[in-house]
């Protein structure tokens, strides 16, 4: 199931547009973003969003478990360096409001 921004919007807040000014300050080409399990159905779209509002910038999605702000992606030596600027998405004090 595809979820759309103003579903995610409406759910939670994200920063969104917090995020893609840092992106922009940051002038990145390669951004990680890693969800916790309750927002990865939300990835995708995501994505699409910052990539509608962003040029020449790629991004990945981290798909392993993420536990928290302290759990970064491991194992990805070989892309570390390209990497410029890493996203943590999390929802703890971020509750649904519906």
């Amino acid at each position: 199931m595809e979820y759309s921004i103003k579903d995610l919007n409406e759910r939670y807040d994200l920063e969104l547009e917090k995020v893609l000014a840092e992106i922009k300050k940051v002038k990145a080409k390669l951004v990680l973003l890693q969800f916790p399990d309750g927002l990865k159905q939300y990835a995708t779209s995501v994505v699409d969003y910052f990539e509608e509002n962003t040029k020449d910038v790629e991004f990945l999605i981290w798909m392993g478990s993420c536990y928290g702000a302290c759990d970064t992606p491991a194992s990805l030596d070989r892309i570390k360096p390209k990497i410029d600027l890493v996203v943590q998405f999390g929802h703890n004090d971020l509750m649904p409001s519906y």
